[in-house]
């Protein structure tokens, strides 16, 4: 068998849950892991493969099919998207939503520069929640869709308030609020704020001597991310974030309702995941979709694509003929 050469940019949580989805495919073979630290300092689990700096990666330029980008949205890959995909396939989790067409239109002209395939923004959401709602926006025409996240840590958002000045650690959670919910699931179609749908619940360690009221303040009104939430913050020491806040579940769902025929009969579509482990699931989404980018890159394509652009069949180890007969 043929195996895709997986390179990763960056071993953090996702990181090695790109290893680990790495492993469990057979068309996979993971060839090195790249990263800011001292090389020998970051050991991995995969025989064969090899830890670089970031700066050595253009060495293996001619040894890596595709590069899984492993960054933080806020600051990382809006830069090491670019850079990475002038000279290498790329598939990242870039989930700042609101900042997606901008940073699709920066990776396109990086990815035609190189004659490169990348595609942005793969995960659960955006991704798997991204489909569901096109698929069930173009079905029931006449309607309203919904997306609730959670009860979930999310990486995006524990990730930018780690970044905030002062702030030793943090783990946010998305919370559905259960009213919200119901109202959507009886199919009545109520208009709901963001505001309206979710709670933001922030644990922070604050550094030694860090001004906590200033941030609180930063996460509270942190555009794109916690301004239009309600939100709560609560300061905790170093040793209660890892005994109570240290795993990583999340899920959430996608619900349309809407209408068809003449008589106004009403439909309820949805779409549900339950994660144990947020990085380990984001991880298995982007591994298919690198085997989407090498095929699309063998077949001659360049540019930036999003989950919209990639058909199913390129997702899977199986053939075309196989999906006909075992799935369709």
């Amino acid at each position: 068998m043929e195996k895709i050469r997986i390179g990763i940019v960056g071993y953090g949580n996702i990181g090695r849950g790109v290893e680990q989805a790495a492993a469990r495919n057979e068309d996979m073979e993971l060839r090195a892991v790249f990263t800011r630290r001292a090389p020998e300092t970051v050991a991995i689990k995969t025989d064969g493969a090899v830890v670089k700096h970031f700066d050595d990666m253009a060495s293996m330029k001619d040894e890596i099919d595709v590069m899984v980008l492993c960054g933080g949205s806020a600051t990382d890959l809006p830069v090491i998207g670019l850079k990475v995909a002038a000279d290498f396939n790329t598939i990242d989790s870039f989930d700042t939503h609101a900042k997606i067409p901008e940073y699709f239109a920066n990776v396109d002209k990086a990815a035609k520069s190189g004659g490169h395939v990348s595609i942005i923004s793969v995960g659960w959401d955006p991704g798997m929640f991204s489909l569901n709602r096109l698929y069930a926006e173009s079905i029931l025409v006449q309607g309203s869709t919904y997306t609730f996240w959670g009860k979930g840590v999310s990486q995006g958002h524990s990730d930018a308030i780690r970044r905030i000045d002062g702030v030793k650690n943090a783990i946010q959670y998305t919370v559905p609020v259960e009213e919200a919910v119901s109202r959507v699931r009886s199919g009545s179609g109520p208009e709901l704020t963001t505001r309206d749908k979710h709670l933001r619940e922030c644990y922070v360690v604050a550094k030694e001597g860090a001004d906590r009221a200033a941030i609180e303040r930063a996460i509270k009104t942190m555009p794109n991310y916690f301004d239009e939430y309600n939100t709560t913050v609560t300061f905790v020491t170093e040793e209660e974030l890892k005994e109570n806040h240290s795993k990583m579940p999340h899920g959430g769902f996608v619900i349309r309702s809407g209408e068809t025929g003449c008589e106004g009969n009403k439909h309820v579509i949805e779409y549900s995941l339950k994660l144990d482990s947020n990085p380990e699931f984001t991880a298995s989404v982007l591994i298919c979709y690198a085997r989407a980018a090498y095929r699309l890159s063998k077949a001659g394509d360049c540019g930036a694509k999003s989950v919209f652009d990639i058909a199913p069949g390129l997702l899977s180890q199986k053939t075309a003929g196989e999906l006909r007969s075992q799935l369709l």
